[in-house]
């Protein structure tokens, strides 16, 4: 299992009161599993993936990802497991400014010294660029890009390094229905070549039915899973 959790809850303050967002959550990810997790909002669906990303702690469980025990890790260690295991696709893209569309996506390969020679990190990235339909937007800057452009640049970024994980919030959203079917084939295509477990939030129906283990998430609690 690429990610093991067990009686995992979340406890907010709020003023004198205490909101409990994740309630005593038991689940297993199979690594290369395709998995998507909905739920009503307020159901907990974005803390659970925020804990799984290392971005959010928990109040008291347990919680293994990629075999490594998460448990009093300083900040400096959990910032370097996200940048050895997981990717991410944000519904805010994250994407520098300064950089170009190419910039952008090799960046995260500059920066963990991941991906080979130069030539090597070239081809990765101008690969992923083709497949998102971005590679004659590759010397443009962010701020010449639509909202669903920015959104693909985010996804090829977040595939860059080959992650063991990728979390995705809602990675369709921004998209046309033609350019999120092409999107969820990559991303299809490298969970099964390159056994990457994927974890999206979503309310795409499409995601769900390519997914193979679906979590349904109602007031913190796993309401009910479905595995294909």
């Amino acid at each position: 299992m690429v990610v093991q959790i067990r009686d995992l809850w979340k406890t907010y303050p709020m003023g004198n009161l205490e909101v409990q967002a994740l309630k005593g959550v038991d689940l297993d990810i199979a690594e290369g599993a395709f998995v998507s997790v909905a739920g009503p909002s307020g159901s907990g669906k974005t803390t659970l993936m925020n804990i799984i990303g290392l971005i959010d702690s928990f109040s008291r469980g347990s919680l293994i990802i990629n075999n490594q025990v998460i448990k009093d890790q300083n900040r400096r260690e959990l910032a370097r497991l996200r940048r050895d295991f997981i990717g991410f696709v944000f519904q805010s893209f994250n994407l520098l400014p300064v950089l170009n569309v190419f910039e952008n996506v090799e960046l995260p390969l500059v920066m963990e010294k991941k991906g080979g020679s130069k030539a090597e990190r070239r081809d990765r990235v101008n690969y992923l660029l083709e497949e998102v339909g971005l590679a004659e937007r590759k010397n443009h800057t962010p701020a010449e890009l639509s909202g669903g452009q920015q959104q693909r640049v985010a996804i090829a970024r977040a595939l860059v390094t080959r992650p063991r994980i990728v979390i995705a919030d809602e990675p369709t959203a921004n998209l046309d229905s033609e350019t999120g079917e092409k999107v969820l084939s990559l991303m299809k295509t490298i969970n099964r070549e390159e056994k990457t477990t994927f974890i999206f939030s979503t309310h795409d129906p499409e995601i769900w039915q390519m997914a193979d283990h679906v979590i349904f998430l109602t007031d913190g609690n796993i309401k009910s899973e479905q595995r294909r």
